[in-house]
């Protein structure tokens, strides 16, 4: 099993940045790719950013040049650093894994709203 928490949503003015963080614990030596994702109101969920073990990373070509994924493996956590947020970047954005033994695990999701 893997558990999975975001934190560092909020409130920013366009222009602004926010860095977000997911937290991993249980079977974490397992996980095979790991991305952030985002969901607006009455919107599907879509794909931000993916790394696999691999080491390759792909972003959505909304957030290319402005959104950089990166991780620290003491803290067992993984980044998403969002700068030159614009209002069409609000929504839920979730973490999710991909283990070898466990699956796919989703964490609870962090509020980003961006106002203009």
């Amino acid at each position: 099993q893997v558990h999975l928490v975001e934190s560092g949503g909020g409130l920013v003015q366009a222009g602004g940045s926010l860095r977000l963080s997911c937290v991993a614990s249980g079977s974490i030596f397992s996980i095979t790719s790991f991305s952030w994702y985002r969901q607006a109101p009455g919107k599907q969920r879509e794909l931000v950013v993916t790394v696999t073990s691999r080491g390759s990373t792909n972003y959505a070509d909304s957030v290319k040049g402005r959104f950089t994924i990166s991780g620290d493996n003491a803290k067992n956590t993984v980044y998403l650093q969002m700068n030159s947020l614009k209002p069409e970047d609000t929504g839920v954005y979730y973490c999710h894994s991909v283990s070898f033994t466990a699956g796919d695990s989703w964490g609870q999701g962090t509020q980003v709203t961006v106002s203009s």
